[in-house]
């Protein structure tokens, strides 16, 4: 698993168009709202009031906007030049970023009401383990939400052998399919450690006239157009997101 590109990136985790972090903010932008929105809808209270945990937050696709929309943020990331550039890039001013293992957080019990893994659980050998940490800090009725590839043939296709034949500067091992989760056994580890998952979502690029024209540019010239969109889809054969409840 070649896990030193994101600390790499720097500048490119924002402005790159021929890279496949291109195609991580597009699904941010499309995670992001989806997110905020179930926050305040399934725990009923306002942003300010909401205490979120982001593991694995990268250059802070997810956690600067949230902190824009008023949440209160912290981000974990093992990766220093990453956080760098997150706080770099934080609007807001107020996202606590911390550099740590996710295995090992330097939080105590119960002290969020809401933690996010965004393609973060595809990337350890033992994502068990990593939920029962996240479950550990996250207060019983706080919210866990997740986005991370399931285990088929067609994701081992779209996700990794389309996007290194396609996309530019696909560094070798960025994903590795055997690490990929099937929804039952994401479901298993999440009750495993106390939380029950409420919902799952497909999610695949936009298709339509503008959607297969943008994939026609990626195969043509390796970059990712700005205007690149991902939508939620019925199927979780590929990517897949959604969010549980801690319940005990």
């Amino acid at each position: 698993m070649n896990l030193e590109v994101y600390s790499q990136l720097g500048e490119r985790w924002y402005h790159a168009v021929d890279d496949p972090i291109a195609l991580l903010r597009a699904e941010s932008r499309m995670r992001n709202p989806w997110i905020a929105e179930t926050l305040l809808r399934e725990l009923g209270v306002t942003a300010e009031s909401v205490r979120i945990l982001d593991i694995g937050c990268g250059g802070g696709f997810l956690t600067n906007p949230l902190s824009m929309q008023g949440f209160c943020v912290t981000g974990v990331d093992q990766s220093a030049e990453a956080l760098d550039v997150a706080r770099r890039y934080d609007q807001s001013g107020k996202v606590s970023y911390v550099h740590a293992d996710a295995f090992c957080l330097p939080f105590a019990d119960e002290s969020f009401d809401a933690v996010t893994a965004m393609d973060f659980l595809e990337h350890v050998q033992d994502p068990g383990r990593a939920i029962a940490e996240m479950a550990r800090v996250l207060r019983p009725g706080g919210l866990w939400f997740f986005h991370t590839f399931n285990r088929t043939w067609i994701s081992k296709w779209v996700a990794i052998w389309a996007v290194e034949r396609f996309v530019a500067n696909v560094p070798e091992g960025l994903h590795l399919h055997e690490w990929f989760i099937r929804p039952q056994e994401l479901c298993q580890f999440a009750e495993q450690a106390g939380i029950q998952v409420q919902k799952c979502l497909g999610i695949r690029p936009a298709l339509g006239i503008e959607g297969i024209k943008n994939l026609w540019g990626i195969a043509r010239s390796g970059c990712v157009p700005r205007d690149f969109r991902f939508v939620e889809s019925g199927s979780l054969q590929v990517g897949y997101m959604g969010f549980g409840i801690r319940t005990s």
